[in-house]
């Protein structure tokens, strides 16, 4: 075999024009994909982890039917304390799960004393909170003071909503709002920063202390409206989720159906489709590269089989068996492929770290100056050096198969 490769390589040699060329085109295909790769891959790393670890979650419980009412708020979609407790032990139980926070959301009426605009309002225990979204605090701008992210008596309010109603950190605002037995309460809170949306211009979610919503709601009870969760992994989301529907098949609703339902963070945001056109973008990147290697190898052999018809005459006529001849022109399209695939995965990696140290940066949402980290997967690298590999190798296959089958007298023959 040693000596087929050996074959081979001085074949490749003898043309060596030619087998450069067809070996850049192959680089280029190789650096362009993992390039890509890289990039998209760190810019949806950023976006889910924007939306995951600001508001939203890995995955949230709901009690059923909430999220497709989710845009008026139902209070009486609410989980009782014993739902609630119950789905709280559960998410403690399991070790994929990091964190989780209870909240309880409602819509109200903020006003300035002056003018009235509608928030919609989370109502939060600081501490659980934190933990679950761990970049929510670095959203805070001008905070009128450090500690926790909220306590009792205080609101976090959207920028624009604050800029709307030229409210400023320290200011004493009041929300009102209807519970579900259609009272109607209010309270005075003071303004403890603003909130910068994770996504973009927009939002209008204020944050309230857990203590100063139920209060405000004259709730007797500790009802609970979600719980966003935070799993060590994106990637334990779907089991996680199958684990919590089996601890809580026991949960019916009168109509004998489970009384809970359990989101991901994909079923809950329209960036989830952006995150599937990523990975659509890069599969025909990858579909683009296939063929480049698939053209380019062939359109080689098929030139080396023309060019060295009588070549391979004579050695089919000394008594060459027709596997060896198949194994020579097949380790000729490997050696061409697997040099050309480590040549570019080496540039790839080489651009790969001059783009980290060139510092580039980029804006998303409302955060601007976001470096860009560009990382290659070993599983990335793995999947494209074996896909170029593979292709290469099946393009040299039908070249290859015509040159073993060849007539001796014939190729001899051949001018």
């Amino acid at each position: 075999m040693l000596k087929v490769v050996r074959l081979a390589v001085r074949n490749l040699t003898r043309y060596g024009r030619r087998t450069a060329l067809t070996g850049a085109l192959i680089v280029i295909g190789v650096v362009a994909v993992l390039l890509f790769v890289a990039v998209t891959g760190s810019f949806k790393t950023l976006m889910v982890g924007q939306i995951t670890d600001s508001y939203l979650g890995s995955l949230q419980v709901h009690r059923r039917g909430y999220v497709a009412s989710i845009d008026t708020l139902p209070l009486n979609l609410n989980m009782a304390p014993g739902m609630a407790a119950k789905v709280d032990e559960a998410l403690k139980a399991m070790p994929e799960v990091q964190a989780a926070s209870p909240r309880v959301k409602f819509a109200a009426m903020f006003s300035n004393f002056v003018e009235t605009t509608s928030i919609r309002v989370n109502g939060v225990d600081p501490e659980r909170e934190t933990a679950t979204e761990p970049l929510l605090a670095g959203r805070v701008r001008n905070a009128i003071k450090e500690g926790p992210l909220l306590e009792p008596g205080q609101i976090l309010v959207p920028t624009l909503l604050a800029a709307g109603l030229k409210v400023k950190p320290g200011d004493t605002v009041v929300l009102v709002a209807t519970n579900r037995e259609g009272s109607v309460n209010g309270k005075t809170l003071v303004v403890r920063g603003t909130l910068e949306s994770a996504t973009g211009p927009g939002g209008r979610d204020g944050y309230i202390h857990m203590d100063d919503a139920r209060e405000l709601l004259r709730m007797t009870t500790p009802e609970v409206s979600e719980f966003a969760v935070r799993l060590g992994e994106l990637s334990q989301v779907d089991a996680v989720i199958g684990r919590l529907e089996a601890a809580f098949a026991d949960l019916r609703n009168p109509q004998g159906r489970p009384a809970l339902e359990v989101h991901s963070w994909q079923q809950l945001s329209p960036f989830a489709n952006i995150a599937k056109m990523i990975d659509l973008m890069t599969l025909f990147i990858k579909i683009v590269l296939v063929a480049i290697v698939l053209v380019s190898v062939m359109n080689v052999m098929v030139m080396a089989v023309y060019e060295r018809v009588r070549e391979i005459g004579t050695i089919a006529a000394i008594g060459t068996p027709p596997g060896r001849i198949l194994a020579l022109f097949l380790s000729e399209g490997l050696v061409l492929a697997v040099a050309a695939t480590v040549v570019g995965v080496l540039i790839s990696v080489a651009a790969v770290y001059a783009l980290n140290r060139a510092g580039i940066t980029y804006s998303f949402g409302q955060q601007s100056a976001i470096e860009l980290v560009a990382r290659l997967r070993v599983l990335d690298v793995a999947t494209v050096a074996a896909m170029v590999v593979g292709i290469g190798v099946l393009a040299t296959l039908q070249p290859a198969w015509k040159a073993s089958r060849m007539d001796p007298i014939q190729a001899l023959r051949h001018v």
